[in-house]
């Protein structure tokens, strides 16, 4: 009699368990995409209960969250096949779905709230992503380039490249390149015409695909199981083989005082904790794939393999050197950000930028100086190094407050690299040392 009375509490148990294990179960399906642009004010909600706080580069973002753009405030989402979401300034967009089918497809979507969008959907094979504004959704399943703005009372589709279908409770309407489609969100109805308008952000945004192009066709995407952030690689650092470990990367700027987590932040996910997040603006594979290790006479370096990290909670890294730190994750549960700041960072002053060595990119707009291997040299022989660049449209930074001053010794000189984004350099693995 007294074991049946000891049933109920197994079964009790048992659901408990059961309740515990699907959770894990659906956190073995989440994904993170990458916040892969920060300019201006950008705010974020995580979906943690602390509503809109800062946003920065490279924080992973998962299902639920919201992004807001404020007035000269721009993003951009970058997903898994390198397929990119670029935010206008006044814009509010939130992430209700990111989910992993069992056959490996991923399904995304993008509710825009308000403002202006760029879309530059890749087209993996099986993958989807669907867009919706008001009671509008468009559903990518090929490569299209497209533009959505939306207003108090209408919204307009621009398509620059493919074709896109969009349904709503009118029906269904097929947009194809270079045409408008125009929507009344109060009485539903629709236009379309052959023709596109110019917007104020539609240079950026082609800015900003060129550079992913060039450099994507350049980097190692081979060594990542994921595209995105792998055209940082190339435009940053180097690839090069060593016996014994293989391929290897290595930022430029860096010296025997850099380490890989001189800046970042501690950034709490509900249901995660604690991750690491990288200030620098190639600091988004390196991070979540593969692991840091120091090298004697080569420095830091990474080297890619192992398994892909979605919310990677503490840094991996191999044979530190003596006196090495690693960053410590908070130890109080919390739902705070908590910078970290001790390395160098790059110093605008109008169309210049002052490079010290260690700050490892960290200030130079992507693709804005050409042939960084040559320039990380100079500043490796100079200590400082002050260069021209495009205007800081892209990749200028989050980490320009609080970060450490420049103490290098040297002087800075000016230096004729001109401004244009052509030519990675490849094949020198300059800035740890090691030319």
């Amino acid at each position: 009699m007294a074991e049946w009375k000891l049933f109920p509490k197994v079964l009790q148990s048992l659901a408990l368990l059961c309740a515990v294990a699907v959770p894990c179960l659906a956190d073995s399906q989440a994904r993170v995409v990458r916040l892969s642009d920060v300019q201006g004010s950008v705010q974020i909600d995580r979906n943690t209960g602390q509503g809109y706080e800062k946003a920065f580069l490279n924080l992973p973002l998962t299902q639920g969250v919201r992004l807001r753009t404020e007035a000269g405030g721009q993003a951009a989402l970058e997903f898994e096949d390198g397929s990119t979401v670029r935010l206008a300034p006044k814009t509010i967009v939130e992430l209700p779905q990111l989910s992993l089918r069992d056959s490996g497809a991923k399904v995304s979507t993008i509710h825009l709230q308000e403002g202006t969008a760029y879309v530059n959907y890749f087209g993996a094979k099986n993958d989807v992503l669907e867009l919706t504004f008001g009671r509008e959704k468009l559903t990518l399943t090929q490569p299209a380039h497209l533009r959505i703005a939306m207003g108090d009372v209408d919204a307009v589709v621009a398509v620059f490249k493919g074709e896109v279908q969009i349904t709503g409770p009118k029906g269904a309407v097929e947009v194809t390149k270079n045409h408008t489609a125009s929507f009344d969100l109060v009485d539903d109805h629709y236009y379309v015409a052959g023709q596109i308008d110019e917007y104020p952000y539609d240079s950026w945004d082609k800015q900003q695909g060129r550079y992913q192009q060039q450099y994507s066709s350049n980097s190692y995407s081979s060594y990542s199981p994921y595209a995105y952030g792998t055209d940082d690689l190339s435009y940053y650092g180097s690839f090069f083989s060593l016996p014994g470990y293989g391929m290897l990367w290595q930022p430029y700027f860096i010296g025997a005082g850099w380490d890989p987590f001189m800046n970042g932040a501690w950034a709490f996910c509900p249901g995660y904790g604690y991750g690491w997040v990288s200030a620098y603006p190639w600091g988004w594979t390196p991070y979540h794939y593969g692991s840091w290790m120091f090298l004697p006479l080569y420095g830091w370096v990474w080297q890619p393999g192992g398994a892909w990290m979605g919310w990677n909670t503490y840094p991996v890294f191999l044979n530190p050197p003596l006196g090495f730190v690693p960053p410590l994750s908070p130890l109080l549960p919390g739902l705070r950000i908590i910078p970290v700041n001790r390395g160098p960072v790059g110093v605008h002053n109008g169309n210049k930028v002052q490079i010290a060595n260690n700050s490892a990119g960290l200030g130079i707009p992507r693709g804005a100086v050409r042939n960084l291997s040559q320039l990380s040299q100079l500043v490796e022989q100079r200590g400082v190094v002050s260069t021209r660049i495009h205007t800081a449209s892209s990749g200028s930074g989050w980490w320009h407050a609080g970060t450490a001053p420049i103490s290098h010794a040297g002087t800075s000189i000016a230096h004729g690299f001109s401004s244009a984004s052509a030519g990675s350099s490849s094949g020198g693995h300059s800035g740890g040392g090691h030319h």
